[in-house]
């Protein structure tokens, strides 16, 4: 069992405090977005014996288990985090994993470099991720049904957005949904800089369900993916619970602590919110146009005590220990690799302690016996 060190990732829109005050350090006045725990080439971990890519290159199975390298390669197949928005995130969708192959394959013939600020796909595999509030944390995730926006938007009472309303009435919800974001992020970009405006100041004027979309406006200022995030579901997930997006689920997070899961992938498409290139075009590819609620996911507890978050996918499994002082070890050994995170409390694995923040890997069939009272993530693979 392996201590980790962790690369934390300032990026602009991280929290200057959530992450430092998990960690028990004082802050740096700096943003601290993501704190990465795997094997990514941008940011491993680091352990005693190495990176956790060094590791797992000199022994794959040994580290992984032979069945997650038989059915996911000799690489770790998920990344872990601790995410904390300050501010939003860039709205975006991930492909799925035939449209990520076929979009990497066609920029790589088309000769489009890699680190090329308008190249949509930097690896041929899909991005399904999780993400589970420590905190109360805000998000936008799917589209709301097309009727239901087009009473929020019309209850703005801003004229330039009376077109999308009759557009969101007249059609069927998948044409209805594709035409307005496809009017609104293809319009001319100074009567959208107007648009954006007026509807800013009505959503600060009214408040209530309209608040999240004013504070968008007040850090991205004309943006059209302010209006495009009206055609979400916004939601507000209480401490446990956890969102899962699926490929073509268009979806922002705006602000909170939270344990992020994903399968190690960089492909993503913008829709707004962000100062990064958009290409509409593929977005509107990629893009699931159809109407959900948010699928707010909260833990389903076993008798063993894992509560589990149950997603669609293998690259990941993500599960959560709630222990109790005076409670007996529980023993988490599995056939596959294992990373163990604590978020509360103070937590043993093996002869490792664990503070808020601190993590371990656990190579494949590597004894895993946990004790203390507190809460403690395990990250896995379904092989």
């Amino acid at each position: 069992m392996d201590r980790l060190d962790n690369t934390v990732r300032p990026y602009a829109w991280g929290s200057t405090t959530a992450i430092p005050q998990l960690l028990g350090v004082e802050p740096t006045g700096e943003p601290q977005a993501e704190m990465w725990m795997g094997a990514h080439p941008g940011a491993p971990s680091r352990t005693d014996r190495g990176t956790l890519v060094d590791l797992i290159a000199a022994g794959p199975e040994k580290e992984l288990g032979a069945a997650t390298v038989a059915k996911f390669g000799p690489g770790l197949p998920f990344l872990l985090k601790l995410l904390a928005a300050g501010a939003p995130l860039s709205l975006q969708v991930h492909p799925d994993l035939a449209q990520a192959k076929e979009g990497y394959e066609e920029e790589e013939r088309r000769g489009v470099p890699v680190d090329a600020p308008h190249r949509n796909y930097k690896d041929a595999n899909h991005k399904p991720e999780l993400i589970c509030a420590l905190t109360e944390f805000d998000g936008l995730c799917g589209f709301r049904d097309p009727n239901r926006t087009a009473d929020l938007l019309a209850g703005l009472g801003v004229d330039s957005l009376k077109p999308y309303v009759d557009l969101l009435r007249a059609h069927p919800e998948e044409a209805a949904l594709r035409e307005v974001l496809t009017a609104v992020l293809t319009a001319d970009r100074e009567e959208m800089a107007h648009t954006v405006a007026a509807t800013t100041a009505a959503c600060a004027r009214l408040g209530g369900d309209y608040a999240p979309y004013a504070v968008l406006a007040h850090h991205y200022p004309g943006d059209p993916g302010v209006i495009a995030a009206m055609l979400l579901n916004h939601v507000r997930l209480q401490p446990g619970e956890a969102l899962y997006l699926g490929a073509g689920i268009p979806h922002a997070y705006l602000s909170g602590l939270g344990v992020e899961i994903m399968a190690n992938s960089d492909n993503v498409l913008r829709c707004g919110l962000t100062p990064k290139h958009v290409d509409v075009p593929e977005l509107l590819r990629i893009v699931r146009f159809e109407a959900s609620d948010a699928g707010v996911l909260r833990p389903e507890a076993s008798p063993d005590g894992e509560e589990l978050y149950d997603t669609p996918i293998d690259e990941f499994r993500l599960s959560r220990y709630v222990l109790s002082e005076g409670g007996a070890p529980r023993d988490l050994t599995r056939p596959t690799l294992q990373i163990l995170l604590c978020t509360a409390g103070t937590v043993r694995a093996g002869e490792l302690e664990l503070a808020p923040g601190r993590s371990v890997f656990v190579p494949a069939g590597e004894k895993a016996e946990v004790s203390g009272t507190g809460t403690l993530f395990r990250a896995t693979v379904v092989a």
